[in-house]
Parts: C-alpha cells; sequence; structure tokens
C-alpha cells in the first residue's frame, strides 16, 4: 500500500481519496470541498474557547429539545450541520447532569462528544462496528444508543456498566474496561467481515495514553501488514498517562509519544509547504503529482528529521491533526473515508480537550477524570467522609517511610499515579519513582532490570491490570527469583468498576509460582508490616494484595514504619472450639464479624489470620485441623486461591483422613456485575451472615442457619 502522510489543513486529493484533506491528485466532485476549504483556510488550528472562560455552570438541567428526539442513531441522519451542532451541546449538559447524579468518568466522555455525534451521524452502527478504547469515556455514545432513560443508574446494581459491554447492547460490539485492546478487535474484525464477504465499516476509537501500550503498537503493525480497511481515531487530549488525582498540577505526559503528537499538532511549517504544494497541483495538473509528492516527502523529512511519521512506518494511511471538536469537520472526514474505496488501515489524528465544555473540568489537573457525585453549578463534588484513610493512601505512606531509611527503595507504576497513591511517593522522591505509561509488561521488567543493579522495586500495579503482565511476572521476574515486590492494589471486588476490574485471580495466578512470597494483610496495620516484609525479603520476589477502600480504624506503627514480620507465619486471633475459620487478607475482618454473629447463639468460633499464602504456616494449620472438628478458609478471591493450598497440605500431611470436615468459602465461579460492594459480597456469598449460615450448616444446624441469615 502506498502510504502518505495528511495535516489538516492541507487540501490535496488524490485518485484513492476525494477529500479535500487528502494528498496529491487529481480533484474529484465532493460537496464540501469549497465549503471546507473555506472555512479550514480562515479558522486557526486549536481548540476553540469554551464555556470555561464563563466560570459558571447550569444549576438546572437545561432542555434538550433536540435530544428528546434521539432514542437510537438512526433518527439522527436526517439533522442538518446546524442540528448536529446543538445535539453536541444537548449532549454534552445530559452527560454532565447525569454523572453529577451517579459519579462516574466525567472528563473522558466529555472529550468526545462531537466524534460520537459525528460517528454514529456518518456510520451505521451496530452493523458498522463502533469500538471503544477502555470504555470509560462512552457515555455519549451510550445516551444516543436507546439507554438515555437508564443513565441514572450508571454503575450501579443491576444499572449500566461504566464501560462498553456487549451483552448491555448490541451496539456495544466489544467489552472494554483495560486499555489497548481496540485496534486488535478492530482488526479481527475488520479481517472477519473480509472473510465472509461483507461490506461494514469498522471504526476503532483510542486514546493517547491508551497508546502507550505495546498491544496498540503489535496491533498497527499487523495492520498495515494485513491491509484490511478499517479506521483508527486517535483520541489526543495530552494525557498519555492517566490523571488519577495528581497533588501539585499537572504532571508532563509520560513518554516519547507524547511528544512525538505535540509535534505533529504544532507541525505550522509542514502545513504551509504542503498548502504550496497543494497549488502547484491545482494548477498545473496530475502530471506534476509525482513532484508534489517529493516535496511532501521533502517537508516531512525537513520537519521531523526522518523519512515519515511513525504511523506510517507502521503501513497506515494518515490524516491529521483534526480539531476533534470541530463537528463539519469531522462529519466531511469521516465521509469521505467512510465512501472512498480505499485499501487498508486509516489513522484519523484527533485533538480533543479532555473535560470540554464543563468549566471545572477544563481548568482541574485531572479534567475530573473520575468523580463521585457532585454539583453541576459549583462543581463540589459530594466525597463522603471518612475517620480512616484508603488502604492505597496507607500503602503509600508505608513505602514512603520505608524509603526514609533505605535509599535503594524505588517505585514503579504505570499510568496510575493516583490510583496507587505513587503521587505521595513521587512528591517525596521525585527520581525514586517511575510513571512508565500504560505499560504494564514493561514495568514488570523495567522492575526486574532494577533489580538486578540492586535497587530494591515495588511494583504497584491493581491485581486486575498485574494480569496483563504476567508473563514478565513469570520469566523475567520468578524464574530469575529477582527481589521485585508487587503491590497488588484492588484485589477481590472493587463495587462500581465491575468485573473489569475485579481482583479475583491473583492469589490463584501468583502462588502457583515457585519462588513467590505471597501475603495478604487483615487490617491496615497488618499493610504497613507486611511492606516493611517485603523490603526486608531481598533474595525473592514478593507480592501483596489490599482491597479497594478504607482501613477499619485500628491503630498504626509509630511513624509509619513496619516490623518486618516472620515469613510464612500466621496468628489465631480467637480462641474457640469445634468450629475454626481461616481468613485470608480482607477476608479476617468477614471471620471476626461472623464469630461475633454467632456468639449470642451459643457457639464461640475460632478465628485465624493466615497472613501467607506461601509459604503457608504449616504448624497453625496442623493445629486447627487437630483441635476442630471442622475448618472454614474464607477469602474474597477465585477458586484456586488460598483455599485450594490450604486443602493441598491437609490432603498430603494426612489431616484429613480422619474426621476433619474442611470447607471454602471464595468468591463463584463467575464474573459478578458492577454494583454497591455489600450487594457485591452478597451475590458472592461472603458476608458475615453467610460464613455464620455456613457454619451452623456444617453443624447440621438449619434453623440458626436461617435465622443468622435474617439478621
Amino acid at each position: 500500500m502506498a502510504l502518505s502522510t495528511f495535516s489538516i489543513p492541507a487540501h490535496k486529493p488524490t485518485s484513492n481519496f476525494s477529500s479535500s484533506y487528502f494528498s496529491f491528485g487529481p480533484v474529484l466532485p465532493c460537496p464540501y470541498q469549497h465549503k471546507l476549504f473555506n472555512q479550514v483556510k480562515k479558522r486557526p488550528i486549536g481548540i476553540c474557547a469554551s464555556l470555561a472562560e464563563s466560570g459558571e455552570y447550569h444549576s438546572q438541567r437545561p432542555p434538550t429539545p433536540l435530544l428528546d428526539t434521539i432514542n437510537y442513531p438512526i433518527h439522527m441522519k436526517n439533522l442538518s450541520l446546524k442540528e448536529l451542532k446543538q445535539l453536541a451541546d444537548e449532549l454534552r449538559s445530559d452527560v454532565i447532569f447525569n454523572v453529577s447524579k451517579t459519579g462516574g468518568h466525567l472528563g473522558s466522555s466529555l472529550g468526545v462528544v462531537e466524534l460520537t455525534v459525528a460517528l454514529h451521524y456518518v456510520f451505521n452502527a451496530p452493523q458498522d462496528r463502533i469500538l471503544w478504547d477502555v470504555g470509560h469515556q462512552s457515555y455519549p455514545h451510550k445516551i444516543l444508543t436507546g439507554r438515555r432513560d437508564k443513565m441514572h443508574t450508571m454503575r450501579q446494581t443491576n444499572g449500566l456498566a461504566g464501560f462498553t459491554k456487549r451483552s448491555e447492547s448490541e451496539y456495544d460490539c466489544f467489552g472494554t474496561g483495560h486499555s489497548s485492546t481496540t485496534i486488535s478487535a478492530g482488526l479481527g474484525m475488520a479481517v472477519g467481515r473480509d472473510l465472509k464477504g461483507k461490506n461494514n465499516h469498522v471504526v476503532a476509537v483510542i486514546g493517547d495514553g491508551a497508546m502507550t501500550a505495546g498491544q496498540a503498537y503489535e496491533a498497527m503493525n499487523n495492520a498495515g501488514y494485513l491491509d484490511s480497511d478499517m479506521i483508527i481515531i486517535l483520541n489526543d487530549n495530552k494525557q498519555v498517562s492517566l490523571p488519577t488525582a495528581n497533588l501539585d498540577g499537572p504532571i508532563p505526559p509520560v513518554g516519547a509519544l507524547s511528544s512525538a503528537l505535540s509535534k505533529l499538532q504544532s507541525n505550522r511549517p509542514l502545513r504551509e509547504l504542503r498548502e504550496v504544494a497543494k497549488g502547484v497541483t491545482k494548477q498545473i495538473g496530475g502530471s506534476v503529482h509525482e513532484l508534489a509528492a517529493k516535496v511532501d516527502e521533502y517537508a516531512r523529512g525537513m520537519i521531523s528529521g526522518s523519512g515519515s511519521t511513525l504511523f506510517e512506518e507502521l503501513g497506515l494511511y494518515y490524516i491529521g491533526p483534526v480539531d476533534g471538536h470541530n463537528v463539519d469537520d469531522l462529519i466531511a472526514i469521516l465521509q469521505e473515508v467512510k465512501t472512498t474505496q480505499t485499501t487498508g488501515p486509516v489513522l484519523i489524528h484527533l485533538i480533543t480537550e479532555k473535560g470540554r465544555g464543563y468549566p471545572y473540568a477544563e481548568k482541574a489537573a485531572d479534567k475530573y477524570h473520575g468523580v463521585a457525585k457532585f454539583d453541576p453549578a459549583t462543581g463540589k463534588q459530594f466525597k463522603s467522609t471518612a475517620s480512616t484513610q484508603s488502604y492505597t493512601t496507607y500503602f503509600a505512606e508505608a513505602l514512603i517511610a520505608e524509603a526514609e531509611a533505605d535509599k535503594d527503595i524505588v517505585a514503579i507504576h504505570a499510568a496510575m499515579g493516583g490510583g496507587t497513591g505513587m503521587n505521595l511517593f513521587l512528591r517525596r522522591f521525585p527520581t525514586r519513582c517511575f510513571d512508565v505509561g500504560i505499560a504494564e509488561q514493561h514495568a514488570v521488567t523495567f522492575a526486574a532490570g532494577l533489580a538486578c543493579e540492586g535497587l530494591k522495586p515495588f511494583c504497584a500495579i491493581y491485581s486486575s491490570f498485574l494480569q496483563r503482565a504476567y508473563d514478565q511476572v513469570v520469566h523475567d521476574v520468578d524464574l530469575q527469583k529477582l527481589p521485585v515486590r508487587f503491590a497488588m492494589d484492588r484485589a477481590g471486588l472493587v463495587g462500581a468498576d465491575g468485573p473489569t476490574h475485579c481482583g479475583a485471580f491473583d492469589v490463584t495466578f501468583m502462588a502457583c509460582l515457585p519462588n513467590m512470597v505471597v501475603m495478604a494483610p487483615s487490617d491496615e496495620a497488618e499493610l504497613f508490616h507486611m511492606v516493611a516484609t517485603a523490603a526486608a525479603i531481598d533474595d525473592r520476589p514478593s507480592c501483596f494484595r489490599y482491597p479497594r477502600g478504607n482501613g477499619i480504624g485500628v491503630e498504626l506503627p509509630t511513624g509509619n514504619k513496619g516490623t518486618p514480620l516472620e515469613v510464612g507465619k500466621g496468628r489465631i486471633l480467637i480462641e474457640g472450639e469445634r468450629v475454626a475459620l481461616l481468613g485470608y487478607g480482607s477476608a479476617v475482618q468477614t471471620c471476626l464479624a461472623a464469630a461475633t454473629l454467632v456468639e449470642p447463639l451459643g457457639l464461640r468460633l475460632t478465628v485465624a489470620d493466615a497472613r501467607f499464602c506461601k509459604p503457608l504456616d504449616h504448624a497453625l494449620i496442623r493445629k486447627l485441623a487437630k483441635s476442630h472438628e471442622f475448618l472454614i478458609t474464607v477469602e474474597e478471591g477465585s477458586i484456586g486461591g488460598f483455599g485450594s493450598h490450604v486443602v493441598q497440605f491437609l490432603a498430603l500431611d494426612g489431616l484429613l483422613d480422619g474426621k476433619l470436615k474442611w470447607r471454602p468459602l471464595v468468591l463463584p465461579d463467575r464474573y459478578i456485575d458492577h454494583g454497591a460492594p455489600a450487594d457485591q459480597l452478597a451475590d458472592a456469598g461472603l458476608t458475615p451472615c453467610h460464613v455464620a449460615a455456613t457454619v451452623f450448616n456444617i453443624l447440621g444446624q438449619t434453623r440458626e442457619a436461617l435465622e443468622v441469615m435474617s439478621f
């Protein structure tokens, strides 16, 4: 496929593309051509002024007469350009007022309102496939595809998901939640279409942050090779690293990609030189196509220092940069790309503003990336107050305390400085904290390299995101017995973010590794001690998991400095009889609550805190097994985790050959939908009432089991 690069504004039609936006060649008739030439020529490149200048927003939901007539994209098809712009304004206010009632991802959705309107106007979903990378920017898409009346249920129990979800709507052609997947999936859909002889379009929308992950480049490379028709829209809002609650204002996006995109955005000399080439071609005709192409190639080489852009090298037809908030231009470009008989993948580079149209989001450092419920008029978020801090904050404080005493401790995260608490560490140790972008695979092997040089890396990654780097954990860390420490945040059920972010599997996939130390704190004080323990383990890798949410209010170690635990040793918290509950991690608190429930009914349980899944405390398990009739293991993790390791030991040690009965309580073998944390625990059967009922059922006391479930 012949490759060319386009820069907006540039009016160079080709034999392939009839739009005035494209490269050199004969001019084909285009109804938008003259209009777009004048518009683009007169309008400077960049994002226009917005409501932020007025410094206020509506206190009441404004009327939405056009949006009220749109239930599905088919209802948009006869709207004029003027009406589509009005629709975009109404859609933006609808997103703001909906999210103000539910909380959720606001800034990313506001940044793609015009794009969403243009896509659903030009393309014919669901026959045409529109994929939204990560999916947190899909709220406008949901409103326009039959779900407006359910937006008040967003991220709530039995309500709409916060991301695209195939089972929710036929318009969600691919489920998302994690980043950088849509080019791969879209390419698969495009090839599948070709193999089946269909002619629908495939559009993958991916943000610049998601472009830092290796999978996006793997997919683009393969797309350029396979040469199937598909459209990739790069939503460039200059936020390559996710802005999750930065402390000291905006941090420049990480990586060379941000710099490259910025150069593409501001390449005025290149645009002007191409404009000259366009004029020459128009005056003399197609015979100078080759000469004009040479001018274009020279311009690219002169400006970029190379012969082409990265996207060209990967085999993509590049168009841009384009103002992602100009409905006229978006529709004209998308219509031309849609109607032109092209061969191969096209990448359209849009410049957008995260939080667009809501003044408080535009001004905020994080662009209101994720918000609690808020007042639209003032932007004030209604965040609940708590007497304790989050486990994330406690982890950061513990790591800072360890780093104060040990200069070799460094921290790594994958574009989640706020989400992992590493922005706190960055403030204290700016040269010892590394944001690698949305690149978990690289983060793990980068940490392995640091460990090779005698440093003590702590790799802070959400449990569900560490799944993306499992081969690196196995091959680059555990196999080589390198002392990388994995801090796995968001372990267990996570509430509104649902199954895409649920940390269900980490115990299972980490504890099966021969060299890995696997532990989990039962409260925030234990978390401090486990951070200290991980820092002290310097001959093998280690990991610890901790939940989303706040601590329970126990006393913290002096100066936030934990004390290293003896590896592989648990503890008994309550001495009881007949039934022992052996909890792991946050489930220990559930066990303690269950013991409190059954005590008034005449039963005193033993409750133990395992602390370690690997190595197990064999002595503790033997003691519990030999002094109790029943042993129940409790964990907020999947099948194959802590309980499986316990029963493996029980079987090999002959402890199941007698009268002991063992029962595991784990997450069910299915994905649990988003919802309130209490609802999710009830769905999973892991509330204190469920544990207490299990105790009575195993004792044959069904009446008491029913009674305790009514508490």
